[in-house]
């Protein structure tokens, strides 16, 4: 790989990044329909170190100015169904808590994170799917005091998982494993190597790397 791709300060970034990230904590997003607020809500999940994504879908196409580029900085996983999701995470073990106004709901405070969890993101309008929660192991939510009881998911998102990756942070630090850390350092770098080789071919002499500021 061509010495110029990537200055030791850019990668040292990424690597201080990795090192910032917690692994046991997921984010399921199964209203990947509205790209906006899918976009925002993988963009919360790099701003707070959450470093594993699932977007239940066969394709996703971020929306630019939502995500801003985050969409490159976290691990997206695209899942067909919801199930095959939630039973790779309890494989893993991982718990698996749907954000829903349901009786019973923990809040983020209560939320048990004595092990890896995993928060399951639907819509607005219709929530999440009757099947992701007979799947899951149960529900959270954010109480709210206004009339609407209701709040974007993209904000939702944001509120949820600062406050659950603070809190298993708290237990176990920031625990991405150091294997996910180097196949992401060698996807990274394959990536800025593909950008320069693009740009060389336009016959690009701009020596500022392409993609999001670091």
């Amino acid at each position: 790989m061509s010495e110029l791709t990537v200055t030791p300060e850019r990668a040292a970034k990424v690597r201080r990044a990795l090192d910032g990230r917690v692994g046991s904590v997921v984010a399921v997003v199964e209203a990947v329909r509205r790209r906006h607020n899918a976009s925002a809500l993988i963009r919360s999940c790099e701003a707070f170190g959450v470093h594993e994504v699932h977007l239940i879908t066969s394709f996703f196409r971020p929306s630019v100015g939502a995500a801003r580029g985050a969409e490159r900085w976290v691990r997206t996983r695209a899942f067909p169904e919801v199930s095959s999701s939630i039973d790779e995470l309890h494989q893993r073990g991982f718990r698996v808590y749907v954000a829903d106004l349901a009786a019973d709901a923990f809040t983020p405070e209560t939320l048990p994170v004595d092990q890896p969890v995993a928060v399951l993101f639907g819509s607005e309008v219709r929530g999440v799917s009757a099947e992701a929660r007979a799947l899951a192991d149960g529900a959270v939510m954010i109480p709210m005091r206004g009339l609407t009881e209701s709040l974007n998911v993209s904000v939702s998102g944001a509120i949820l998982l600062r406050a659950v990756a603070d809190r298993r942070r708290a237990i176990v630090g920031n625990d991405l494993e150091e294997g996910e850390k180097a196949r992401f350092t060698a996807d990274w770098l394959w990536r800025e190597e593909e950008g320069r080789r693009g740009r060389t071919a336009r016959g690009s002499s701009s020596s500022f790397a392409l993609g999001p500021c670091l």
